[in-house]
C-alpha cells in the first residue's frame, strides 16, 4: 500500500491508498471556502445518551446524477481533484464531528452541552461509480482493510477522540445519500451506548467475546470460517439479515490485525458480502459497521468484530423500526437467525 496525502481547496485532507507507488495528487480546483463546521453534543439527562446536532449536515448532497457524483474522479463536482484512484480517504464536507468546531456554553436549559470535536471521513472504495465492495478484486478489498487500519490509528490519535467507527452504508432503503461505493469512519468525541453496554457485559465476564464465538461456532448458525476469522448469524439476531465477523484472536481494533489475519479478511469478507447478494434478485441494502475498542478503555475486554446487517425481510419487503424498536428499544425479529444462517451457507455454492 502507498499513503499519499494533499489537501483540498477549503483546507480539508484527502489521502490517497494505492497499490502502485508514483502518485502525484493534483490540485483542487474548485476554490472553496474554509470549512466552518458547528457541531454540538448534548446529553440526555433521561438516558445519558449523547446526541449530536449539527445543521449544516441538512444541506449535504441527496443522490445526483451520476455525471454530478462528488467522488467520482477529477468531475466539476469531484470531492476528489485525481484522474484517477484505488482508495481515497477524505475529510467529510459535511461532518457530524469536527474539531474546528467553536465552544459552545456547558448547558443549555439545565441539559449538558459540549463541542462536537472529533472528525468524520468518507472512505472510497474505488473510482468505479458503478462497482460494488462485492464486485472488487480481493486485492482491492485488502487495500481497503489497510486504509480501514490506518486511519483507525490515525484518527486515534486525535486529541480527544474517544472511539473510532467503520463503516458502510449500501441502497436507498438504508438512506444513503450517494450511489458511488464509499463509506465512512467516525471519530466520536464519546464512547457510543452500545459500546459502552458491551463493554459493561464485558467487564462483568472477561472472556465474553471468546466464550461467545466458541459457542457460536459450535453451533448451527456458522456462515463460514478460516483459520482466523468466523462468520456468523448471531442467536439473539436483532435484524432479518445480521451477521457478525469476527477474529478467533483477541484484538482490539482493526490497527491491530496482523498481514495474515488481514489476507483472509479480505477474501471472507468479499464473500460474505455476495452471499447476501445472493439472497434475492437485487442487490441487498445493508450497514456494515466494524465494532472497535475504545481508544483509552476497555482494549482488552472488548473484541473487534463487524456487524453487517439488513432491514430487507423478504425479497419484497423491508423492516421498518417501528413502535417497539424506535420507542422502546424492545426488538421484534420476523426471521429465526438459523433460517438465514442455513440460506446464506447455500447461497455461497
Amino acid at each position: 500500500m502507498n499513503r499519499t496525502k494533499a489537501r483540498l481547496s477549503d483546507g480539508r485532507e484527502i489521502v490517497y491508498y494505492d497499490e502502485s507507488p508514483g502518485r502525484a495528487p493534483v490540485a483542487d480546483p474548485r476554490g472553496l471556502p474554509p470549512v466552518e463546521p458547528v457541531c454540538e453534543v448534548r446529553r440526555d439527562p433521561l438516558t445519558g445518551d449523547h446526541v449530536t446536532i449539527t445543521a449544516h449536515r441538512n444541506t449535504r448532497t441527496f443522490l445526483p446524477p451520476a455525471d454530478q457524483c462528488p467522488l467520482c474522479p477529477g468531475g466539476p463536482a469531484s470531492e476528489i481533484p485525481d484522474p484517477s484512484y484505488d482508495v481515497a480517504v477524505f475529510e467529510n464536507r459535511f461532518p457530524s464531528f469536527d474539531v474546528r468546531t467553536p465552544p459552545v456554553p456547558p448547558s443549555i436549559d439545565g441539559v449538558e452541552r459540549s463541542r462536537g470535536a472529533g472528525r468524520c471521513e468518507v472512505v472510497c472504495f474505488t473510482d468505479d461509480h458503478s462497482a460494488s465492495m462485492s464486485l472488487l478484486p480481493v486485492s482491492r478489498v485488502r487495500t481497503v482493510i489497510d486504509a480501514w487500519a490506518d486511519r483507525t490509528a490515525e484518527l486515534s490519535a486525535i486529541p480527544g477522540v474517544a472511539q473510532v467507527f467503520a463503516f458502510e452504508n449500501r441502497g436507498v432503503e438504508i438512506g444513503v445519500t450517494l450511489h458511488h461505493p464509499h463509506g465512512q469512519i467516525y471519530a466520536y468525541p464519546f464512547v457510543t451506548p452500545r459500546t459502552e453496554r458491551m463493554l459493561a457485559s464485558a467487564a462483568a465476564n472477561p472472556d465474553l467475546f471468546g466464550d461467545l464465538l466458541k459457542a457460536e461456532r459450535a453451533g448451527s448458525r456458522v456462515v463460514l470460517s478460516g483459520e482466523h476469522w468466523t462468520a456468523y448469524v448471531p442467536a439473539a439476531a436483532r435484524w432479518p439479515v445480521e451477521v457478525h465477523l469476527t477474529p478467533h484472536r483477541h484484538v482490539p481494533d482493526l490497527a491491530a490485525l496482523d498481514p495474515g489475519e488481514r489476507d483472509e479478511l479480505a477474501v471472507l469478507y468479499r464473500d460474505l458480502l455476495r452471499r447476501c447478494d445472493a439472497l434475492y434478485d437485487t442487490p441487498l441494502p445493508y450497514v456494515a459497521g466494524w465494532h472497535q475498542a475504545p481508544v483509552g478503555e476497555g482494549r482488552d475486554l472488548l473484541r473487534l468484530h463487524l456487524e453487517l446487517f439488513s432491514i430487507r425481510r423478504a425479497a419484497d419487503k423491508v423492516k421498518y423500526l417501528a413502535g417497539s424498536e424506535s420507542g422502546m428499544a424492545a426488538w421484534i425479529n420476523d426471521v429465526p437467525p438459523e433460517d438465514v444462517a442455513a440460506r446464506l451457507r447455500a447461497a455461497g455454492g
